[in-house]
């Protein structure tokens, strides 16, 4: 039948002559027509545009899954491929914090990513060159008790989580740039994270002393943290855990904690984050200085670092203070036993032991201190009476001498006296001097505070990168030569979580030659903190498959910093602060051009669900095992009330949410916007699917296609789209869609670009689409306003329900007779530019006519700035003294008002 009206109207045009425009647009609307009424879907059949070419009117469950089904592998953007890094476009770098390959993802990593993804997605569209890196966090103690507890090798388990995650990320639509993929337990990445070990090594930034680690004495083996329970008992033997000293590795990072804490300020806000930091490092007037130990006038081979708050009166310190608990009375010093004889219990103890300070050569004694503690982690401190009274005290109770350094001017100023080449300074110009001399000569110097401590890097564990270090009974402490990395993990088979580090079983592979004499020597058996993988794998993404260094410059200075960097708060302090560390550290090197490696932070909170327990043992049920019928839950076998909490999601609580069970229920979709529209990132989910967030985006997604089925319909009626046909007040509708569109452009924009305030983002979106709803069908079929403002809506959902959107933009892309050309039709939603807002509506009259409400009824209105329109406390003040105002509202008592954040109206809540 197409084919005979083809004919029939190509036979008009050739006796009329050329074809005018009217006719062929009366042709391609038949043709339209005809092709739209043949694809009429049975009610009974469920089909999507995209398998058949016909339009499925409702947007059911089926429909819902088709869809999904076949949007899914198909939206999988690769974003900037490492080929395509084109250095002369702009960049956006979203990194969300990778996860441990636990093998099941949970409702937390669901939220964390689906906020990269749709960011990802947004800033692709505004035409940034954009990277959303995914990898693993590989190295860990789960890995090593899974080797113990069902005989499976840490590399085996973690290989088959990882695996099984992807799968998990690949059935949730997440999008990464899975080309730069890392895993931080292969050696291909850790032996970076060895070469910055070294490079640390070789800054005299990493040391090794004696530090307190959990001993369990039943297994004979050193525990972490997290394996000791809540009485100080072993998970595994059950015994008292105790406190050893063994040889630990450390990281210097209070070397820069000045630098780090006075980089904050230039940092945008955190949202209380940049406050925790600045906590967590401490007021940094103080420093540390080294000592050489020394009895009966002879060096020993023990050196200590003891804190000082006023290092530039050094040349007035007595003694240096050491407490009961240092590590040199209880440790495996030679000094032990002298400290040990010397100490008197309850009072200052003067020991026979000094110590010479390598900055002035000065020898003072060692005093063991009365008191149990200092301020906050201090455990050694250099006595200076100038300074303190304190100390001050204590020298004279000890019969110490000692010279005043400090005198105060007429004039208030405070200058140091008795003090070498730094006499007559002031006290501020002594301070820089001391530092820095300390500094140069690598004895201490770095200004810090007295609650920061070194990072303690050693773990007493199989599964974790390698220590680069070799012992020798000759050279002492070596470092593995960078031509010789990675140093692989041995392949060890048997693990018993008993007695000393797997690696010690090894042999073969820790009894190695020195480097340097080439004599025997052995490895370091201790393996590093996973906290060191991940301080330094942001910028691994940059160029993941570099065989020649960590990373190139040029692309890690293109790249860096990260733009936005989003994950829990639980890690935004020793985390974040250790990767920060690092990117100084990088930058110091001259590897990277950025100090700090993340501009913007976003802290998601958690996503909690209802734990039931039982009064009496505190055991959490299971959801069968509770009745919920009543007024209040109660155990299903006895009737107990239970105790209710909202917390966060655990499978030994029993209140996890499995995501893969959930998308098949209600969507991938669904559940995006879900998490994105429940609360604001920052702030917790109180997860209940049957709360208003859930129904309100399931009907929401129901509404924006019912949309582009009016339109579609509307198009297919057999009538040509004509704007000439509307009437005045179908103008005035139209041109009010079309203020509403571009102030929801700018909302919507606004909120991902500033604050990701998602949740707001969807209720404009939702706002949009009520307004298209309420459109007459006139202006559905005739209004280039209605076409545009959907289109730029489908748009604008596509980030964040990227399934329906397509697919709804596939559907209104074959409409025939489109009345808006600006938009590319040939192409899928996620390549379409983010819409900007139209110039007209930037050059909107001075002054905008607010209506006004009192008690909810209309009394009139008054006219205000443009720029005022939106500022409460502006339009209530000019309300108040308008001519309304002065007529409705002098003199009565005003409870509150409200100011329309989409519309010019303001409401007053007055007292009748």
């Amino acid at each position: 039948m197409a084919d005979i009206i083809t004919l029939r109207m190509q036979s008009v045009c050739q006796r009329v002559g050329t074809c005018s425009s009217c006719l062929k647009r009366q042709l391609n609307g038949f043709l339209g027509l005809i092709k739209w009424q043949r694809r009429l879907v049975p009610a009974c059949v469920r089909t999507i545009y995209s398998e058949t070419g016909k339009w499925e009117k409702s947007y059911g469950l089926e429909t819902r899954k088709r869809v999904e089904n076949w949007w899914l592998p198909r939206i999988k953007d690769q974003f900037c491929k490492i080929s395509e890094t084109d250095k002369s476009r702009p960049k956006f770098y979203v990194l969300s914090m990778f996860p441990y390959p636990s093998g099941k993802l949970h409702m937390g990593h669901v939220r964390v990513y689906t906020i990269s993804d749709a960011v990802a997605r947004f800033q692709k569209m505004r035409g940034m060159q954009v990277i959303n890196p995914m990898g693993w966090d590989a190295f860990g103690l789960p890995a090593e008790n899974a080797a113990v507890e069902h005989g499976l090798h840490p590399a085996s388990w973690t290989q088959s989580n990882i695996q099984h995650m992807r799968e998990q990320f690949d059935a949730l639509g997440l999008s990464f740039t899975w080309e730069r993929e890392i895993t931080t337990c292969l050696p291909e990445y850790y032996k970076w994270t060895q070469y910055l070990f070294l490079k640390l090594f070789e800054a005299g930034i990493v040391y090794q002393k004696e530090a307190l680690v959990n001993w369990d004495p039943v297994d004979q083996t050193v525990l972490a943290n997290e394996q000791v329970d809540d009485n100080g008992c072993s998970w595994r033997s059950g015994a008292k855990v105790e406190q050893k000293y063994l040889k630990q590795w450390f990281i210097k990072t209070t070397s820069y904690a000045k630098a780090m804490f006075d980089a904050l300020s230039d940092l945008p806000e955190w949202y209380g984050i940049k406050e925790m930091q600045a906590n967590w490092i401490g007021d940094c007037v103080g420093c540390s200085l080294d000592f050489l130990l020394k009895v009966n006038g002879k060096v020993t081979e023990e050196k200590l670092a003891a804190y000082t708050y006023t290092p530039e009166a050094i040349y007035g310190a007595s003694h240096l203070c050491i407490l009961p608990t240092h590590s040199l009375l209880h440790g495996n010093s030679s000094l032990k036993e002298i400290f040990q004889r010397e100490f008197i219990p309850g009072k200052d103890s003067l020991t026979s032991v000094t110590a010479v300070n390598l900055l002035t050569n000065q020898e003072i004694p060692v005093v063991i201190s009365a008191k149990n503690n200092f301020e906050n982690f201090l455990d050694t401190k250099i006595g200076i009476p100038s300074t303190s009274a304190e100390d001050a005290a204590v020298a004279k109770n000890l019969g110490i001498p000692f010279t005043k350094v400090t005198e105060t001017l007429p004039n208030g100023l405070e200058k140091v006296i008795n003090s070498g080449e730094i006499t007559g300074m002031t006290r501020q110009e002594a301070l820089k001097a001391i530092t820095e001399q300390a500094k140069n000569k690598g004895i201490g110097g770095h200004l810090t505070s007295d609650k920061l401590r070194d990072w303690l890097i050693s773990r007493q564990r199989y599964w974790g990168t390698p220590i680069p270090i070799i012992h020798c009974s000759t050279c002492g402490i070596v470092p593995v030569p960078f031509e010789d990395l990675p140093v692989v993990l041995p392949n060890v088979t048997t693990f018993t979580g008993k007695g000393a580090s797997p690696l010690e079983t090894a042999s073969e592979w820790v009894n190695c030659s020195c480097p340097r004499c080439k004599a025997a020597a052995r490895r370091e058996i201790d393996t590093m903190d996973t906290f060191v993988d991940s301080a330094w794998y942001y910028l691994r993404y940059t160029d993941p498959h570099n065989r020649d260094r960590p990373f190139n410059n040029d692309l890690a200075d293109y790249w860096m910093p990260v733009d936005l960097y989003i994950g829990g708060k639980e890690h935004a302090v020793m985390h974040l602060f250790f990767a920060r560390f690092f990117s100084h550290f990088c930058h110091d090197l001259k590897m990277t051009k950025h100090k700090e490696p993340f501009h913007k932070l976003l802290v998601q909170g958690l996503i909690k669900n209802q734990t039931f327990r039982l009064t009496t043992t505190g055991q959490c049920l299971k959801r069968e095992e509770v009745d919920l019928t009543g007024t209040e839950p109660v155990h299903v076998k006895t009737g107990e009330k239970l105790q209710v909490a909202w917390e966060k999601m655990s499978k030994s609580k029993h209140n996890g949410i499995d995501p893969g069970e959930f998308v098949k229920e209600y969507g991938i979709d669904t559940l995006r916007l879900y998490i994105l529209f429940a609360a604001p990132p920052e702030q917790d989910i109180l997860w209940d699917a049957k709360t208003d967030a859930m129904p309100g985006v399931q009907r929401w997604q129901t509404r924006l296609w019912t949309l582009a089925t009016k339109l579609i319909e509307a198009r297919t009626s057999g009538t040509m789209p004509n704007p000439e046909l509307l009437n005045k007040k179908e103008k005035a509708e139209a041109r009010k869609i079309w203020e509403q569109k571009n102030l929801v452009i700018s909302e919507v924009t606004e909120y991902f670009i500033k604050d990701h305030l998602f949740n707001a983002a969807i209720s404009r979106l939702m706002g949009l689409t009520n307004v298209l709803h309420q459109a007459s069908r006139p202006l559905i079929l005739h209004s280039a306003e209605f076409e545009d403002a959907l289109a730029t809506l489908c748009i604008m959902v596509a980030p964040m329900a990227p399934h329906i959107a397509s697919e709804m933009w596939k559907g209104l892309a074959h409409v025939q007779n489109k009345l808006c050309t600006h938009h590319r039709w040939d192409v899928d939603v996620l390549h379409q530019s983010w819409p900007e807002v139209d110039p007209e509506y930037l050059q909107l009259p001075d002054v905008v006519e607010m209506s006004v409400l009192i008690n909810n009824k209309a009394c009139g209105k008054v006219f205000v700035p443009q720029q005022a329109a939106r500022n409460f406390e502006e339009v209530h003040e000019l309300v108040l003294q308008s001519e309304l105002g002065v007529k409705h509202l002098q003199g009565r008592t005003i409870k509150k008002a409200f100011l329309s954040p989409r519309t010019a109206l303001i409401n007053f809540l007055v007292q009748e």
